[in-house]
């Protein structure tokens, strides 16, 4: 059995130091267990979205340095999941080990669960500067990331089986699931930690090898997080991360021997992913878009809201699929939308690792170019903005960084941009509505389902709430409710393509199939002689299963001294021993 370092915390805080310190470096692959260069041409420049210069990622202590992500052919990719498949004895290897040792699994990611918190702080740094969130929010990355890591300990006892025994005389029956084998996960910007570890930690505890997409802007974390995973006693070839743009997305979906794709993203590439994945015979779960609607009754803690819907509408520059971006006010709450934009404009807009800062910068310019054209769309289509975000004050270092400022918008429409659109950014549209009623109206009619909350004190109002409304993640004083992993993630309608979400059992049921074995032991009198005893036939008779009391006489006997088939029905045959 494959053993674990002794040293895995020590040896991957040093990881960590090395992916910090590291110079003019390409960002390698991880095949095999080891960092492989790519042989492309092709290349992806890292940003640092605070300053928005190339290679600006840096150590607190380093120099500054250029990182670039090579993306590599197809054809590497191939090699890569042909092994996995089990085409040459390494392979068979590393894909039987993950079989077999289910058991063995749970305590690797033990090891990895304990690495991933004593290497917090060093992830953070590094997740920080390629990804722009201030480094609370990063650390709120990789914690929520690490929930899931502590799920998958629990795997093994997840999927036991069921067994049915004597179902016809010495006839047993039991179900149990099984790997599918090679399975494969796209990730994408937002959470350069959490969300890998909702993908290789369920998939290579239930027995499955996994191939990993990183995001091109954000693959250090995920680098990182593979060779804490082997440090800590992962066989080589069982978690492989790869890197690349459309061309390596369109070959996970299409390669035979990938039986699963995992992905969370933009509607756009999700719905491609779900329809090619889907037309090669693969299970995909896509987690797109979302619209997230907050409804705040008149009876609500004043306080509570304004803080709130500002965190949830602003935190992770509000890139998140889980953010609040409209909040609908009903009745005399409405008075209260001033109050959260005079609470928004006092957070600080500024670079990440810069520990006095609330919001960071947007992942690209072109994301910060979509952001701010949509801002205009509201003013221009009658919204009221009443903080504008747009050009914040930055230190001369960051100018050139992608920044956008807390908005919020009053007298919100359906129909205009800012409220049809996704906006994945700190925007929060505020909707005026008359009744309770409306507003749950106003929420279901829209298309997206991934989450949803309510702020009340009545009990008999949230639980109205929570019975008619149709988003598939519900808070009641609670904006931003992802469950822990005990549960699953249940975003829905067009929020969600694929039947099983993302961890907990449904996660688990994704990277997994049913089997179910109906096995028949006939006591026959005879036990091998290497057990050194033999039954005698006259004085050891089966005993009769309850539906024999039903039948008339005892099946025919046929000349060679087997029972004979006749029309006996299958149940019978597997009783009688005929069945062939």
């Amino acid at each position: 059995m494959f053993r674990a370092p002794l040293r895995c915390r020590a040896l991957s805080a040093l990881h960590a130091r090395q992916m910090a310190a590291v110079a003019e470096a390409e960002v390698p692959m991880v095949l095999d267990g080891k960092k492989v260069s790519s042989k492309t041409s092709t290349f992806f420049d890292v940003h640092n979205p605070a300053t928005g210069v190339q290679g600006a990622l840096r150590s607190g202590v380093a120099l500054l340095f250029l990182v670039r992500l090579e993306e590599f052919r197809a054809s590497a990719c191939s090699r890569r999941v042909e092994a996995d498949a089990s085409e040459h004895a390494g392979a068979r290897d590393a894909l039987a080990l993950a079989r077999s040792a289910m058991p063995q699994m749970a305590p690797e990611r033990h090891k990895l669960e304990g690495a991933i918190r004593d290497n917090t702080d060093a992830l953070a740094q590094v997740l920080t500067k390629e990804q722009g969130k201030t480094i609370a929010d990063a650390k709120g990355d990789i914690f929520r990331g690490l929930e899931v890591v502590e799920m998958a300990c629990n795997i093994p006892a997840m999927i036991q089986g069921e067994t049915l025994p004597n179902v016809a005389n010495s006839v047993d029956v039991h179900s149990y699931r099984v790997p599918l084998g090679v399975c494969a996960g796209i990730a994408p910007f937002n959470f350069p930690a959490m969300i890998p570890l909702w993908m290789f930690p369920p998939a290579t505890t239930a027995g499955n090898t996994f191939l990993l997409k990183p995001s091109e802007r954000v693959p250090l974390s995920a680098v990182m997080l593979a060779e804490m995973a082997h440090d800590c006693g992962l066989p080589p070839g069982v978690l492989n991360v790869v890197h690349g743009g459309h061309d390596t997305v369109n070959f996970l979906c299409d390669d035979e021997h990938i039986r699963a794709v995992s992905f969370v993203g933009g509607n756009a590439a999700g719905a491609h992913i779900y329809e090619r994945a889907g037309r090669n015979g693969k299970r995909a779960q896509c987690n797109l878009g979302a619209k997230n609607h907050a409804i705040v009754l008149p009876d609500a803690d004043p306080e509570s809201v304004v803080n709130q819907l500002v965190g949830a509408s602003c935190g992770a520059a509000g890139q998140r699929c889980m953010a609040i971006s409209v909040a609908v006010f009903v009745g005399a709450s409405k008075e209260w939308i001033p109050k959260i934009a005079e609470q928004a404009a006092k957070l600080r807009v500024g670079p990440g690792e810069d520990g006095s800062t609330d919001v960071g910068p947007l992942i690209s310019s072109k994301a910060q170019e979509r952001v701010e054209a949509l801002i205009q769309s509201g003013m221009d289509e009658g919204a009221r903005l009443l903080l504008d975000g747009r050009k914040p004050s930055l230190p001369e270092v960051n100018k050139s960084g992608y920044f956008v400022g807390p908005s919020i918008f009053a007298e919100v429409k359906k129909g205009m941009q800012i409220y049809e659109n996704e906006i994945f950014g700190p925007v929060l549209c505020c909707v005026e509505v008359d009744s309770f009623e409306e507003a749950i109206n106003f929420v279901n009619s829209n298309p997206y389902g991934n989450g949803t909350a309510v702020f009340t004190r009545s009990g008999a109002a949230a639980r109205k709430f929570t019975d008619e409304i149709e988003a598939g993640q519900v808070g009641v004083n609670v904006p931003i409710p992802v469950p822990l992993p005990m549960f699953s993630f249940t975003g829905n309608k067009k929020s969600i393509l694929g039947d099983l979400n993302f961890y907990g059992k449904a996660g688990v049921n994704f990277f997994t199939q049913l089997k179910t074995v109906t096995s028949a032991w006939r006591d026959d009198g005879y036990i091998e002689p290497r057990l050194n005893k033999v039954l005698d036939k006259n004085q050891t008779k089966t005993a009769s299963h309850p539906r024999d009391d039903f039948e008339a006489a005892d099946p025919p006997v046929s000349a060679a001294g087997h029972d004979a088939p006749g029309d006996l029905s299958l149940m019978d045959q597997l009783r009688t021993g005929t069945n062939e």
